[in-house]
């Protein structure tokens, strides 16, 4: 199971890129992330910087993951997750857990949670408390069709819109809220 983490943005509404924001404890959004993902059972997890990618990737020192900038970052989110995507298209995962590195709650056991039983045909996200999220889980088979309908600052949203999507209830275990605004 590969994670991708998605931290390329600027964040706009935030006054700084997310992937340099820290939590109150201190913590860096951008590692808090990256542990969700490995601690969730995520092995390896790649990272897609993009705007600030200079300044965050000190952040990132002996995490062991490999980082992936998207040169095209501005375009949105989309350019996030084809930068990733096709990171991961040169490894032999199965299947890859997107998260956005703005989940602040978002723990492992979501991740442990949404990986239980993952396949090159998985296609899955979260929800809490019936409203769909993040992380979501796409299965191998699914990332040209994704590549294929991702634009702007949709990422997946299309593709997952028009698939079979198997919905996992998470709302015991986060809110699952991005944060746009400190």
């Amino acid at each position: 199971m590969h994670g991708l983490l998605l931290a390329a943005g600027a964040g706009s509404r935030m006054g700084m890129p997310k992937a340099l924001v820290r939590a109150e404890d201190g913590e860096p959004w951008l590692v808090r992330g990256v542990r969700t993902l490995t601690d969730g059972g995520c092995d390896p997890v790649t990272v897609v910087l993009g705007a600030s990618a200079d300044q965050a990737l000190p952040l990132l020192d002996g995490a062991g993951v490999d980082v992936v900038v998207a040169a095209d970052w501005a375009e949105g989110m989309s350019a996030s997750l084809r930068a990733g995507l096709a990171a991961l298209a040169a490894t032999d995962a199965v299947a890859a857990v997107v998260s956005l590195v703005d989940l602040p709650d978002v723990g492992p056991e979501v991740v442990r949670r949404l990986v239980a039983e993952t396949d090159a045909g998985t296609l899955r996200r979260a929800s809490y408390d019936g409203r769909v999220g993040h992380p979501v889980v796409l299965g191998r088979q699914h990332w040209a069709g994704v590549l294929a309908e991702t634009t702007g600052d949709r990422g997946a949203r299309g593709y997952l819109g028009t698939h079979e999507v198997q919905l996992v209830e998470c709302g015991d275990l986060a809110t699952g809220q991005d944060v746009d605004a400190r």
